[in-house]
C-alpha cells in the first residue's frame, strides 16, 4: 500500500491576462526573484476577478496572508513582500 501526499496549494497565485506583455515581465522578475511555485490565474474568462484586477494584472498575491503585490515590481520588491 502506497501513502498518497495531498496536493496543497501555492501560497501566491499570479493573476494575469492572456496576450499580456507586463505580464510576461512579471514572470521573468519572478523567476529572478526565485520566487516559489505559484498558481497562475488568467483573469480573462472570468468576470468577477475582470472586475477585481482589470487594470491592475499582473498582481502576485499571498494566499496565507491575503496580501497583493501590484505591477510594476522588481526583483527587490518581490523578496520584500516574500518576506513578509
Amino acid at each position: 500500500m502506497h501513502d498518497t501526499v495531498p496536493a496543497v496549494a501555492p501560497a501566491l497565485t499570479l493573476f494575469q491576462r492572456d496576450d499580456c506583455h507586463l505580464c510576461d515581465l512579471a514572470l521573468e522578475v519572478l523567476a529572478l526573484a526565485r520566487a516559489p511555485e505559484f498558481e497562475s490565474v488568467f483573469i480573462d474568462a472570468d468576470e468577477t476577478l475582470e472586475l477585481r484586477y482589470g487594470i491592475r494584472v499582473p498582481v502576485l498575491r499571498d494566499e496565507t496572508r491575503g496580501t497583493e503585490l501590484d505591477w510594476p515590481f522588481d526583483v527587490d520588491a518581490v523578496r520584500a513582500f516574500l518576506a513578509g
